[in-house]
């Protein structure tokens, strides 16, 4: 332990991080942040649903039938079965990042629903937390698990999937307020939550299911490292900044500053994105612009012979992997997919990707489609997310769009009642109906008293 020179702990960035997680109260949260977790919270039950149909996921949840408790005070949403904390949350977890409709963290390029929301509810079925303590939790593992990534930096994105490694430590963090952890064993949960933290983007060159385990892992690691340290398990104290920690060996940009950037006062879940288009999230920016040079010019899929979108470069890392997508997951990670289902139909959702490996015409479009490096947008990134598109038609145009806030960003964000639909599509998809019920249900959980089985 480092003492100064008054034999005070000296408060490092992993140790505020602690403090933070562990000290934060409800009345300390502004009630427009506690509004918007409680939006990601309804956005991202719909999400966790729609994964019910999942080969993946099913896989996953077959694991957790076999190696779990047959029975136990958590729930798993997917099928209603009630097991351990672990396996829940390593079920909703493989579960909400498979539709590509979860929440999105601009700067840090991280997905905190996707490993914040499935250990805390875990662990608050379980302590039998309030719907307000529940949602407190999950506000301090995206405040903690957002600044990670924005450490983190460019370079790590590059190779390795944020949301399976900044989101470890996340769901430590969320999971070790509800277990009611000091400071100290805060900071040894932080510590091996960051020990464990994995995930690499090479899944996609071969359509892989890892990013399904990237979660599944990261939301049971975390919650394994909180409780591990309430029993007095140790945890290395500088596992984000020390010279052998993640940054050190994750990252060639790591900027130690961020991991306090206004910790307290600059709340980051408020900063958080929905996602619009069931696709990777750098697609939008360029499927938005090309919605708008096609409505603002009259055009059809059939008028365009080249489309060019102009990203950033971290959309030509992630999504220049795939060239013909070989499942429809793999398809929503294909730039040309995405803006063919935009340019023939005016929609890339939940259903039309279902049909998207069988239409002749966005595999037409998508050989029309190429990226290009913009310094502008990739200046920009990944504070902001630019569109840009230009385009050929087929009588000789050369026309362009750009698109400065797309769909679902904090500055065009979507209403509550644009969630609501969202959510019921999403539950559509994976098999229960509207979901009217079980929506209005998500939309009170912060008023329960304890929390208990959702959808079973």
């Amino acid at each position: 332990m480092a003492y100064d020179d008054s034999g005070s702990k000296i408060v490092t960035p992993s140790r505020a991080l602690a403090q933070f997680g562990a000290g934060l109260q409800t009345q300390a949260i502004p009630p427009d942040v506690m509004a918007r977790i409680l939006d990601l919270f309804v956005d991202w039950a719909g999400s966790a649903l729609a994964g019910t149909p999942s080969r993946a996921v099913q896989t996953v949840a077959g694991f957790a039938q076999t190696q779990g408790p047959a029975d136990g005070p958590s729930e798993i949403l997917i099928n209603g079965r009630r097991t351990s904390p672990y396996f829940a949350a390593l079920v909703n977890a493989a579960a909400s990042h498979v539709a590509e409709q979860d929440d999105v963290h601009n700067g840090s390029v991280f997905h905190p629903a996707a490993v914040v929301f499935p250990p805390a509810l875990a662990v608050a079925q379980a302590t039998g937390a309030s719907g307000r303590e529940f949602l407190t939790a999950c506000v301090a593992g995206y405040e903690a698990g957002i600044r990670i990534g924005e450490f983190l930096g460019r370079s790590h994105y590059k190779i390795f999937h944020t949301t399976g490694t900044a989101g470890t430590v996340a769901a430590a963090v969320a999971t070790g307020r509800l277990l009611g952890l000091s400071s100290d064993r805060m900071l040894h949960a932080i510590g091996s939550a960051g020990t464990q933290a994995a995930g690499l983007w090479e899944f996609l060159r071969d359509a892989a299911d890892s990013k399904q385990l990237h979660t599944a892992h990261a939301a049971g690691a975390g919650l394994t490292a909180a409780y591990l340290a309430k029993d007095g398990f140790t945890g290395a104290s500088a596992i984000l900044e020390g010279a052998q920690g993640m940054g050190a060996g994750m990252s060639k940009d790591a900027d130690v500053s961020r991991l306090t950037d206004g910790l307290g006062a600059r709340w980051a879940t408020a900063e958080t994105s929905f996602k619009f288009h069931a696709s990777c999230r750098h697609s939008h920016p360029a499927a938005d612009a090309l919605q708008k040079v096609m409505a603002d010019n009259g055009l059809t899929g059939d008028d365009i012979v080249r489309a060019t979108a102009l990203v950033h470069q971290g959309a030509i890392d992630v999504l220049g992997a795939v060239t013909v997508p070989q499942t429809i997951h793999q398809a929503k990670f294909s730039m040309g997919s995405v803006l063919g289902l935009i340019a023939h139909g005016g929609v890339a959702g939940l259903s039309e990707f279902e049909q998207v490996l069988q239409r002749d015409d966005v595999a037409r479009f998508r050989d029309k489609v190429s990226m290009r490096l913009d310094p502008e947008v990739d200046g920009a990134y990944p504070a902001r997310w630019i569109g840009k598109i230009e385009v050929e038609t087929a009588d000789g145009r050369k026309l362009s769009a750009r698109v400065d806030d797309p769909k679902g960003d904090p500055t065009n964000t979507l209403s509550r009642q644009e969630i609501t639909t969202k959510a019921h599509a999403l539950i559509r998809f994976g098999g229960r109906g509207d979901g009217e019920a079980l929506v209005e249900k998500f939309w009170r959980v912060g008023d329960l008293n304890h929390i208990g089985c959702l959808v079973s």
